[in-house]
Order: C-alpha cells, then structure tokens, then sequence
C-alpha cells in the first residue's frame, strides 16, 4: 500500500473538500490547483449522490448542483487525470457512498481508481467491522482505505486508530458535517485516545470552518478537513465560475479563501 504522507510530517496537514461536478466539471479541476497552490496536503473529490446521509445542508446542495448536471462516479474520476495534466500532484481520495460502488460492481470500480491515478478511498456509510473486503482490495491496487471514527466509537477506537491507512479521520463532533462555532470540550481527550493507537496522522473534519478553530486544533492534531466553508464559498462564486470571462478571478478569490486554512509557502510532502 502506498504511503499518503511522508513521515516525521514536515507541516500541519490541510486536507480540503470539493464536491466533483459543482459547479462544473472544468471548474472542479481549476479549484483543485487552487487548492494545491493554497497549500492542500491532498484533496478529498466527493461524488455527488442523492441521499448523502453524513453531509449538512451545503454539501447536499453541491451534490444537487452537479447532479442536476450530469455528474457521476465514472465522469467524476475521470476528472483526476485533467487535474494531473494541470500539475495536481498531492493526494487524491475519492469520498463516495456505497451505492454508487456497488452500482459499478468493485472490479470495475478498483480499475477505475487505479486508472486515474486516485491515492485514497474514503466511504461514510459502510462501518469499519463491515470494509474488511473493501480494504484488503485497496491493499492489492495500492490505495490507502481512510477510517472514520466518531468520540462514540468508545470500544472500537483502539480496532480503528491501530488499521487506520493514509490518516485517521476523526470526526469533531456528532451529527452531519457543517459549519460549527465550537467543538466539544471533550476533542482533545478523544484526539488523544486516538493518537495513542494510530501510526499514521490523525485528522479532524466535520465543521472545521475557520482559520481561528485551525489554530485551535493545530496543537491536539495532524491536520485538518474543511469541507462546508470551501463547499460553500463555491456556491457563492458559481456564477462567476460558469463565466469564462470571470472564472480566473473567481478562482484567484477562491484560492485566497482557501489560504485561510493553508499555506502557498509550504512545503508538502508526496510519496
């Protein structure tokens, strides 16, 4: 299995959220170099799905944005080369649901990921006791399978944290994911339970929405996913992103956004 990160890590890790297909395609692959030039340690692609069962409401209306125009698994994966071609050279994990898997069947599935050049594999719904097929598949096609695990986890951190693969992602607080202004003051206690069983970098996601709460996370954690704030500053550049005559200023103002979060000036590390 390959390596995300290399390790001792030399910066904190900003692993940003977009969803594939909003507010189009070529969009998608122009945020993503920004996101790297902003300082990405890797990027989570999420595929646009009908019933996102984890995700609040401005990650539901990017899925039903990109729906509405044609976005799928098989085009959004296809995407990741387009962003290679345009230098992206950090990690990509794609975040999807299950159905749309199955629906592909996992041969085809594993293939795809494999043909276009897709790092990491992350699926919400499907409880760690029940992936042991779907991580070994990843161990044979190189692609690291992420965990997610929850402060309930309670007896299951120590089986979670110890198979982890890429980065542990631990999830801040229960619910869907979404903008938040405070995190329960129980995190670093369950960062620190986490860390004490993992081998690989321990991340939190689920309402990471601002340089401020980044800081405050900074000194109990790896890194950081923020999914919402990124999600929805898009949705406020749509407009501008479907113009070609505007879409390079809204990219350079998404890029600024982004910078909230990370840093143009440091240096990733990319096996």
């Amino acid at each position: 299995m390959k390596t995300l990160f290399k390790q001792p890590l030399q910066n904190k890790l900003f692993i940003p959220f977009i969803t594939a297909g909003d507010p189009d395609g070529k969009a998608t692959i122009d945020l993503a170099v920004a996101l790297q030039e902003a300082g990405a340690s890797a990027i989570e692609l999420g595929i646009p799905y009908s019933d996102p069962v984890a995700d609040g409401p401005v990650i539901q209306k990017a899925s039903s944005r990109a729906l509405k125009n044609g976005m799928n698994i098989v085009k959004a994966m296809k995407l990741v080369p387009e962003m290679r071609k345009k230098g992206v050279n950090i990690p990509i994990i794609l975040f999807t649901y299950y159905n749309p898997v199955l629906q592909l069947e996992q041969e085809s599935f594993f293939a795809l990921l494999r043909e276009n050049t897709i790092d990491g594999l992350l699926i919400p719904d499907i409880p760690f006791e029940e992936s042991a097929e779907l991580r070994q598949k990843c161990q044979e096609h190189s692609i690291s399978f992420i965990s997610l695990v929850a402060p309930t986890s309670s007896s299951r951190i120590k089986m979670i944290a110890e198979n982890a693969e890429g980065f542990v992602y631990c999830v801040s607080s229960l619910g869907v994911t979404g903008v938040r202004k405070n995190f329960d003051n129980s995190i670093t206690s369950f960062l620190d339970e986490v860390k004490q069983y993992s081998n690989v970098p321990v991340v939190v996601g689920f309402g990471v929405s601002s340089k401020e709460q980044v800081e405050e996370l900074s000194s109990i954690c790896d890194g950081v996913v923020v999914g919402s704030a990124l999600v929805r500053e898009i949705e406020r550049l749509q407009t501008s992103l479907l113009n070609k005559t505007t879409r390079n200023k809204a990219i350079d103002e998404f890029r600024e956004f982004a910078k909230t979060f990370g840093s143009e000036n440091e240096s990733k590390e990319y096996v």
